[in-house]
């Protein structure tokens, strides 16, 4: 992220990033490392895609991320003794030697993503060297705090962004290198993603890479609930320890652009009937009879005037917009800048779920938070609640908000493409 201009609010001693012995699955004792790999554990969808992805390889990586127990605590020490077992056994090995990583991410379509993959140094208090987006909710930093404490690992880097130069800079000039070599590995995962991995081990260039990433403020793309989790971790433990780091991967966005999606809410208990009668009067309803697709461009059309929320779960789309200005002015907190009081995300937590619909947002019975939005639709009219579909927040608002030091609403934002989970882990063992 660029830091001319907003030295006043965003203070920082700027990014530390360290090699690291990476935890790799062995090639030669799993199916494929395609079928070990998982997307992020807030991304998996439950509980078709936890049951698809354990059906997929008995050493899918959704075993140590999301571990199946009848209580958090047997989850948590199932995680570690699989985690054990697999070391053991040489499912897992440790590379020989400490490095950062470079990943690449392909798809057809053009998109080209490459990053470097470290152990970075967590910042002490007020330094902003590392700017987050997002609330997050209490109980799941928690659950990973938990998992992390039982299995002294980090199985899934964080995204972070950050603006490099625009001419070559030292980072960019290892990346490229680096592709340009054989990689550790390459596969394709069922979605389409093309990813390829190579160690940079060299101490000079290593040195230079952290050198030019010295200079520079990250935000985070995706993991804030990880993210909080490695701060409470090192609370727990005197410094200087493994916990003062934590597994990230960071991209260069001058140079390989994230997309921004949106993340639904599937509402469990609110059938869709009732949740739009208690908007009659207060937004403007209309119903969408067009296949999905079609019906999000019309979402798209409608938040470029304003607040637009898309409902579905009855078989049909229902477009709610145009709130009504006197209902937003009570119910959304007036203290922060204008730009996150009309988020769609802002609207939707202050005025719908608390105020129209009563909807506890940090009640996973009530409420959860899906990325697809087909899988969003489906267990709507599956279960008989109401989806709600947002359209993407644009980038620059949410560097603007994170420049000011404004957090967004949780779960305002998805960018992508993610790392796949299970490529590279780090156990702080090691």
């Amino acid at each position: 992220m660029d830091t001319a201009g907003h030295s006043e609010a965003t203070a920082h001693r700027g990014l530390e990033l360290t090699p690291f012995r990476g935890l790799r699955y062995d090639p030669d004792r799993v199916g494929s490392l395609a079928a070990v790999t998982s997307p992020p554990y807030d991304v998996v969808v439950r509980p078709d895609g936890l049951l698809h992805l354990e059906s997929a390889d008995p050493y899918n990586i959704v075993r140590l991320i999301l571990p199946q127990a009848a209580t958090p605590t047997a989850r948590d020490e199932q995680a570690a003794r699989t985690l054990r077992r697999w070391l053991a056994e040489g499912i897992l090995t440790p590379d020989p030697e400490p490095g950062l990583y470079v990943y690449e991410q392909r798809a057809d379509d053009g998109l080209l993503q490459r990053g470097v993959i470290g152990a970075l140094r967590l910042p002490e208090p007020g330094d902003r060297s590392v700017l987050p987006h997002e609330d997050v909710m209490h109980h799941v930093v928690a659950e990973r705090a938990a998992l992390m404490r039982a299995t002294s690992a980090n199985f899934e880097p964080l995204l972070l962004t950050y603006r490099g130069d625009s001419a070559p800079n030292p980072t960019s000039t290892t990346v490229e290198r680096a592709a340009e070599r054989p990689p550790l590995l390459a596969t394709t995962t069922e979605d389409g993603y093309r990813h390829r991995l190579w160690a940079v081990t060299d101490p000079g260039e290593i040195a230079r890479v952290r050198s030019d990433l010295s200079r520079h403020q990250a935000l985070i793309a995706d993991g804030h609930h990880r993210w909080a989790t490695y701060h409470e971790l090192r609370a727990e433990h005197p410094s200087p320890s493994p916990w003062d780091y934590g597994l990230v991967l960071l991209v260069d966005t001058a140079r390989y652009p994230l997309r921004v999606r949106a993340i639904h809410r599937l509402l469990h208990d609110l059938p869709v009937a009732d949740a739009l009668t208690a908007l009659k009067g207060h937004f403007r309803i209309h119903r969408v009879d067009a296949p999905l697709d079609e019906a999000l461009a019309t979402l798209a059309e409608a938040a470029e005037e304003g607040n637009a929320f898309l409902l579905a779960g009855d078989g049909a789309f229902h477009l709610v917009d145009r709130p009504d200005p006197e209902l937003l002015s009570r119910t959304v907190p007036a203290d922060r800048p204008a730009a996150w009081r009309t988020l769609d995300a802002t609207v939707l937590h202050s005025t719908l779920l608390a105020h129209l619909w009563h909807v506890p947002e940090d009640s996973a019975a009530h409420i959860s938070y899906i990325h697809d939005t087909a899988a969003t639709v489906e267990k709507a009219e599956r279960d008989g609640g109401t989806a709600v579909l947002l359209h993407p927040v644009r980038e620059e608002v949410v560097r603007d908000l994170a420049r000011q030091g404004v957090t967004m609403p949780r779960k305002s934002t998805s960018f992508g493409p993610k790392p796949a989970s299970g490529l590279v882990l780090r156990t702080l063992d090691l």
